[in-house]
């Protein structure tokens, strides 16, 4: 998959966080953990294309980390929504899914660059 395919992967996940962010409850529990995953939810995203600006291996590698530290926060955070029941888990799946993906693939680039290093 090429830097670009992510990237525009990233932006959709990004929307699909605002979308659900919006859906959830606007009392204390729903602005809070909404205001969460929302920074959570998109910054990993703006992490990644920083890392394509990276210069060097370094800064990759640093960088690709904290967007996959945002990932498994966002992915916490949709988790938390789900077992509160503020949103029905079948409308969870498949932004959770797409997470984990992302994850996962991110994991496999920064191993994959400490690698070549």
């Amino acid at each position: 998959m090429k830097g670009d395919d992510i990237s525009q992967r990233f932006i959709e996940l990004a929307v699909r966080v605002i979308r659900l962010v919006k859906a959830l409850p606007k009392d204390f529990v729903g602005k809070h953990i909404g205001n969460q995953l929302l920074r959570s939810g998109t910054s990993g995203g703006a992490n990644y294309e920083e890392a394509r600006g990276s210069e060097s291996n370094a800064d990759f590698i640093h960088k690709l980390k904290i967007s996959l530290k945002e990932l498994r926060e966002s992915i916490f955070w949709i988790n938390v929504i789900g077992k509160a029941k503020l949103i029905p888990t079948n409308k969870l799946e498949e932004i959770l899914q797409e997470f984990k993906e992302l994850s996962n693939i991110i994991a496999k680039s920064i191993i994959t660059t400490q690698k070549k290093k």
